[in-house]
């Protein structure tokens, strides 16, 4: 039996961190993002390295819902699914969700929006991912991970998310090689230089700065969304 797991996050979050510790199981087969091509082609946004990421994978919607839903190399136990929540454009359709299991993985709006601020000005609602983590768990439910306690709490976090997702926990998630992956999207060069050099979840730390006044609004705005999956988490 595959468990084929969407994990559902936001920028500026540990996503990568997570899809590491996932990727250090022995049974794990992990996919970076898979709708980050489709996701650049429908919105028209220039991120880093956008030519490399549109050639790497497919640019229709359709085409990487039936690649996350179809057949899989022999061994294979959990597909382990890295996912922007922010990429599920409304223009994707819905059906094939029901075929995947999901958890989602969140980070308080107050820290994601200092964060996300520094490297784009302006961010949006729906760029934080928040509200489209609340639609898919509102139909379809899964287990909720916050950021902090997975940090503060590694083995804690993953064993009782691995529980109610009714895989096997292995402590092997609490830590990883060095390095780039084979299945680190084209774009790891542009941002992954941190977590290339870890080897296991790092100890939490509050936020550096406080939120600019001018996106004070938008916290409150994600806050709702927020304390609403909080309230499920492992």
């Amino acid at each position: 039996m595959v468990t084929r797991l969407a994990m559902w996050s936001g920028p500026r979050n540990v996503s990568t961190a997570l899809m590491r510790s996932f990727g250090a199981r022995a049974d794990t087969l992990v996919v970076d993002e898979p709708l980050y091509a489709y996701y650049l082609d429908a919105t028209g946004l220039d991120h880093p390295g956008r030519a490399d990421v549109l050639a790497s994978q497919p640019n229709r919607w359709q085409d990487v819902a039936a690649a996350l839903t179809g057949p899989l190399p022999l061994g294979v136990a959990v597909h382990y699914q890295k996912h922007m929540a922010h990429h599920l454009l409304p223009d994707v359709g819905r059906d094939w969700l029901p075929e995947l299991a999901h958890a989602y993985l969140i980070r308080e709006p107050a820290h994601v929006v200092a964060s996300y601020a520094k490297v784009r000005g302006a961010p949006t609602l729906a760029d934080l991912g928040y509200v489209q983590q609340v639609e898919i768990f509102r139909s379809r439910g899964g287990p909720v991970v916050d950021a902090a306690d997975l940090l503060r709490d590694p083995a804690g976090v993953l064993e009782r998310l691995c529980a109610a997702l009714g895989i096997g926990y292995d402590p092997a998630m609490l830590s990883w090689a060095p390095g780039r992956r084979e299945t680190d999207g084209v774009w790891a060069p542009h941002w992954y230089a941190g977590v290339e050099s870890s080897t296991r979840f790092g100890p939490y730390t509050p936020p550096s700065g406080p939120v600019p006044e001018r996106l004070a609004p938008l916290v409150e705005a994600a806050q709702p969304y927020y304390d609403e999956l909080y309230a499920h988490r492992v």
